[in-house]
């Protein structure tokens, strides 16, 4: 169902941010002091976070979540504080084991539980919810829809996922970005057009249907919130 676009772009991720870029990750998502850029980032994201939660019910209690590219786990947490048993997924090992040592304690036991993995690996499990909170950001639009799908069809409420927009400022960022050695950059972010998206959800993805969207932009953080209805 996944083109070898996406299998070569996701290995160069999880290179990346197992490796790479790691100990960025982990002072970008905690508290700890940062540059002016990456604090927009930070602000964004934070932003981010906030918005996707608004979209799920208050109480989650009995429902299931999968947090689909969870990083170092912060919105898995806020979820099973409303309630939700969540399973946590990310390619990278370090991220994961980070997840697994920030989990406060008084959540219950039981209440997350953070893999290593591919998002889209098969897994008999449904849930009643999925997130993907910028972890399809890096792909192009063919492979973010084909991966929706495969997010969708495990889902039987609603999938919350982000993309990159296509405005002029990301436009240029990615194409500065490509001017930077190879060993030096962080895999292109892929400006993706709301037109063709809408476009291609409909004509792949059936009876899921797009419900709202709504963008957050901080300093250099730019990504549009979509969530799809699957019931």
């Amino acid at each position: 169902m996944v083109s070898v676009t996406y299998e070569e772009q996701r290995a160069r991720l999880g290179t990346y941010f197992d490796r790479t870029a790691v100990e960025a990750w982990s002072r970008l998502t905690t508290d700890a002091p940062v540059g002016r850029i990456r604090a927009t980032v930070r602000a964004g994201r934070d932003q981010m976070r906030q918005k996707l939660l608004s979209w799920l019910p208050e109480d989650l209690s009995g429902q299931r979540v999968l947090d689909a590219g969870c990083g170092t786990g912060a919105f898995a947490v806020e979820a099973a504080r409303r309630g939700a048993s969540v399973v946590g997924i990310d390619l990278s090992p370090t991220l994961i084991e980070l997840a697994r040592n920030r989990l406060p304690a008084d959540l219950g036991t039981g209440s997350v539980e953070f893999r290593v993995g591919d998002m889209l690996s098969p897994d008999d499990r449904r849930f009643d919810h999925t997130v993907a909170m910028d972890s399809l950001i890096h792909y192009r639009t063919v492979d973010c829809v084909r991966a929706l799908a495969g997010l969708a069809a495990r889902t039987d409420d609603r999938v919350l996922f982000t993309f990159a927009p296509r405005t002029k400022l990301l436009s240029v960022m990615h194409a500065v970005g490509r001017l930077f050695p190879r060993g030096d950059r962080a895999p292109a972010i892929e400006p993706v057009g709301e037109v063709r998206l809408h476009r291609e959800i409909g004509e792949q993805l059936g009876a899921v249907t797009p419900h709202r969207t709504e963008r957050v932009t901080s300093g250099f953080y730019v990504s549009q919130a979509m969530e799809l209805r699957c019931g």
